[in-house]
Order: C-alpha cells, then sequence, then structure tokens
C-alpha cells in the first residue's frame, strides 16, 4: 500500500468521470482568440465613441454585447470586462437604478458577471463602484441573478 493514499487521483479509475475540457467544450463560442480580441476591441471602440457623444446608456448597452465565452479568450475577456467597468465608473450614484431596470434579464445576468469579474481583481477596478452596481442590480434583478451567474459555466473573466 502507498502511504500517499490521500495523493492517489482515484477519478482515473472511474469510467463515468468527465474532465474539465469535456464539461466546459459544449459552451465554447466557435470563435478564434484572435477573432475573439478583434470583436472585443471593434466593441470597446464603438463604447469609447457614445461616451465621446455622452451617450452612457448607449455605452452600456453595446459593452454588454457579445460577451467572449471560452477557455482561450483572456485577452478578449480582460478588454471587455475594463470596457464594460470603464463605462460603470462615469454613472453617477441616482442614474444606476434607472439604466438597470431599462435591461433585460441576460443583459443584467451579464452584467453580473462583469461586476464579479471586477470584484475579482480589485487591484484594477474601482471596488466602492462595483459594489454600489452590485447593490442596485440585486435590488432590480433579486437573488435569482446571483444564483444564475453562479451556476453558468460560461465566464467572462
Amino acid at each position: 500500500m502507498d502511504d500517499n493514499w490521500r495523493t492517489i487521483d482515484i477519478d482515473q479509475y472511474d469510467e463515468d468521470a468527465y474532465t474539465e475540457d469535456e464539461i466546459l467544450a459544449e459552451f465554447e463560442s466557435g470563435i478564434s482568440p484572435q477573432e475573439a480580441d478583434s470583436a472585443a476591441q471593434t466593441r470597446s471602440t464603438d463604447v469609447r465613441n457614445f461616451l465621446t457623444k455622452g451617450d452612457l446608456n448607449s455605452a452600456l448597452l453595446r459593452a454588454l454585447e457579445d460577451p467572449p465565452y471560452g477557455r482561450q479568450l483572456a485577452q478578449a475577456k480582460q478588454t471587455s470586462t475594463q470596457t464594460l467597468l470603464e463605462v460603470l465608473n462615469l454613472f453617477r450614484a441616482d442614474d444606476i437604478t434607472n439604466i438597470i431596470s431599462s435591461l433585460s434579464i441576460d443583459q443584467k445576468d451579464l452584467l453580473m458577471k462583469y461586476l464579479y469579474a471586477g470584484l475579482a481583481k480589485p487591484e484594477l477596478y474601482n471596488s466602492g463602484v462595483i459594489l454600489t452596481w452590485h447593490e442596485k442590480l440585486v435590488d432590480a434583478a433579486g437573488t435569482g441573478c446571483i444564483v444564475r451567474v453562479m451556476s453558468d459555466k460560461r465566464t467572462v473573466f
């Protein structure tokens, strides 16, 4: 008997054990990392154009379009997260509730994913602003939004 029995991978003996690749393969977007990076850069440029015009609502809606889902899309995910969180920083606290109420359920769930992505990197993003958005989003969408985001295998970070 091996003395390191706690380090034995017992899943190797189980025929029904799935690897992470097998589990997450169905959630791949099917686009290459280069295509995803290009789409994220285009989206970021569009958002900046809306911000230049002073149209925060359109900037937020554009930032929430076509999220990069997939395992090999780290750069596109980072660009998308940064773009969205820059938009969130520009909203006044009084306007947050109104814009959240105009979002669809899917957009609210996606916004929550981006909020958690921002909270995962407090050294890069303003946690105070993110927590304000989180509070207002939970008030509008309920705790079901949190449950849907936490149980969804498709991530934006």
